[in-house]
């Protein structure tokens, strides 16, 4: 494999988290961090909310529907075999061809790797690496950062559309945002 050129990788695409309670999620993230909501899917059984780090930089976050996932806070930095918020890390490439290279890449590395799986607003493959850790590797096939961006810089916001706000029952949070803001952000304290 050395003499094969490496993938173009672009940064990250999202790191995965999940949470019990999107709306809090929604007001925290947006609110709190000023991280714009860029993008909501709601399908079966889960909500998948995304907020943009900068250009094609997002952080995501799953609820799953009718399942409490045990909360705790642990400090950053330390280790914790309870730290279940971590879903998967997504790494960003640049357009579905160097999805199917790294994906032929790792089949002949023998790793196992999915087919690509549409998710609308992405294309993805997942994978794990040596550790058992949860990846995924991601093209945009809709930049969901780029179009937030440029809706910020005009000040016309768009949360009817559909291809970046899918979730059919979105939390209240995302219904505020639509008329003008967020009426309350929740406050947090350090463990």
């Amino acid at each position: 494999m050395a003499d094969e050129p490496t993938p173009p990788w672009s940064g990250i695409n999202h790191l995965a988290l999940v949470t019990n309670d999107m709306d809090a999620t929604v007001r925290f993230y947006h609110g709190v961090l000023g991280a714009r909501l860029v993008a909501t899917i709601g399908a079966g059984g889960f909500r998948h909310y995304f907020f943009s780090f900068g250009p094609q930089c997002t952080v995501a976050f799953f609820e799953y529907r009718d399942h409490q996932v045990p909360a705790f806070a642990k400090p950053a930095g330390v280790p914790d075999a309870r730290a279940i918020q971590f879903d998967h890390l997504s790494l960003n490439l640049p357009d579905d061809e160097a999805l199917l290279d790294l994906r032929r890449r790792l089949k002949a590395a023998d790793c196992e790797v999915t087919d690509v799986v549409d998710h609308s607003i992405i294309h993805s493959i997942y994978f794990t690496d040596n550790n058992g850790i949860a990846l995924e590797a991601s093209a945009w096939t809709l930049d969901v950062t780029a179009i937030a961006h440029a809706e910020a810089a005009t000040g016309e916001l768009d949360f009817g559309d559909r291809r970046r706000y899918a979730d059919e029952t979105p939390v209240a949070a995302v219904a505020e945002l639509a008329e003008g803001g967020l009426r309350s952000t929740p406050s947090t304290r350090l463990v």
